[in-house]
């Protein structure tokens, strides 16, 4: 259980510290073993009276969930996260649950919310690079789509004109 709990910490120091930076569309990915674990760790702190321990550990299975292949557990940890953003008055936590419901949103294919949440970020904390990162990667994803949905459109001009043109040179 304590090798799972590292290998997240691991996982998010290295990401927010920007260390290991690919291309703007790579995210780490978190497998269903490391949920488990942070899981079972949220269950162990309801247990206890440590509120600050409890906010920890269900940011920590926030993060892992925004993360997760599933996106079953994407959408999970988005409403986690949505559930608690609107109480919190802590800058850099908001800052952070701001972050992952974008990375949520980004990853099940939602850009428009996406840039939302990630303008909002950069909002309370307007160098961070890594919402900075994101937000690049957000608008080439929108213009990508963009692109797609204008070629959509002229494929389908097209074929209407060629299509009446044919159905003129039958008649005459």
């Amino acid at each position: 259980m304590e090798a799972t709990i590292g290998k997240v910490f691991d996982s998010v120091s290295t990401f927010f510290s920007g260390v290991a930076s690919g291309s703007s569309d790579e995210f780490p990915l978190c497998d269903t073993d490391i949920i488990s674990g942070c899981e079972k760790e949220l269950a162990e702190a309801q247990k206890g009276q440590d509120e600050g321990f409890k906010k920890e550990c269900i940011m920590r299975l926030s993060w892992a969930l925004v993360h997760s292949k599933m996106p079953a557990d994407i959408q999970r940890g988005i409403a986690m996260l949505e559930g608690s953003v609107v109480s919190d008055t802590s800058p850099v936590t908001l800052r952070e649950k701001l972050y992952l419901l974008a990375i949520g949103y980004y990853r099940s294919g939602d850009f428009s919310r996406s840039r939302d949440y990630i303008e909002r970020c950069l909002e309370v904390e307007p160098e961070w690079r890594q919402a900075q990162t994101l937000k690049t990667a957000i608008e080439d994803r929108i213009v990508k789509a963009d692109g797609v949905i204008g070629v959509g459109i002229a494929v389908t001009a097209v074929g209407i004109v060629a299509g009446i043109a044919a159905a003129l040179v039958r008649r005459g």
